[in-house]
């Protein structure tokens, strides 16, 4: 599989790492270029390229930057694309938006008002970078992690499953984007490990 992944933050970063180990061929992209990114190519064995280039490049695409920089992302080059939503909100860090502190829409439903005609599911915003590459499971082991998504295309969030279970997780689907907001920041399933009855009940605990 393809992936492409804007944002070459601890997320990013951690993402390519275990994706290339399975075998995946990945493209990371940031907002200063490729040229800020050329030590990647040979410590993650990954190719690096423009937003334009990463976003065309995935059959899966990743968003892992800050969220007050989803507006700069380009719609044409991920049109049809899976894009996978890693960001949240912190009005610390991307100003207060009206919005989401009236918790009256969310982060993915916005990227996808964004990107029109992109296939968003929400994913790998309620895990730490290290414990992607560090708490991967087979399927089937004793207490394996579980990681929650959600979204509105069903066949997307299929093989945004397969590349979660791939990675040694079991998958929580949390139902439609909207509610996607269960597993953001401050709520009972945001970076926590859980299994998957566990997580079930961080969910509907929110």
């Amino acid at each position: 599989m393809k992936i492409g992944i804007i944002g070459a933050g601890f997320i990013g970063r951690a993402l390519a790492s275990v994706s290339v180990k399975l075998g995946h061929d990945v493209m990371v992209s940031n907002s200063r270029g490729p040229g800020t990114l050329f030590s990647l190519m040979g410590t993650l064995g990954v190719k690096v390229g423009t937003v334009a280039e990463a976003a065309a490049f995935g059959d899966i695409v990743v968003i892992a930057i800050p969220f007050s920089a989803y507006v700069s992302l380009p719609p044409e080059p991920l049109k049809d694309k899976i894009v996978v939503d890693a960001n949240n909100y912190y009005s610390q860090r991307d100003g207060n938006v009206a919005a989401l502190d009236s918790k009256s829409t969310t982060t993915s439903q916005m990227l996808a008002a964004h990107l029109t005609d992109s296939r968003v599911v929400k994913a790998f915003n309620a895990i730490v970078a290290h414990d992607i590459e560090g708490d991967g499971q087979p399927a089937g082991s004793p207490n394996r992690r579980a990681h929650p998504i959600a979204g509105d295309d069903a066949a997307a969030k299929a093989e945004v499953t397969t590349l979660i279970e791939q990675i040694g997780f079991d998958v929580v689907d949390a139902g439609e984007l909207a509610e996607g907001w269960r597993f953001q920041a401050g709520t009972p399933a945001y970076c926590v490990r859980l299994d998957i009855a566990e997580l079930k009940s961080a969910l509907a605990a929110a």
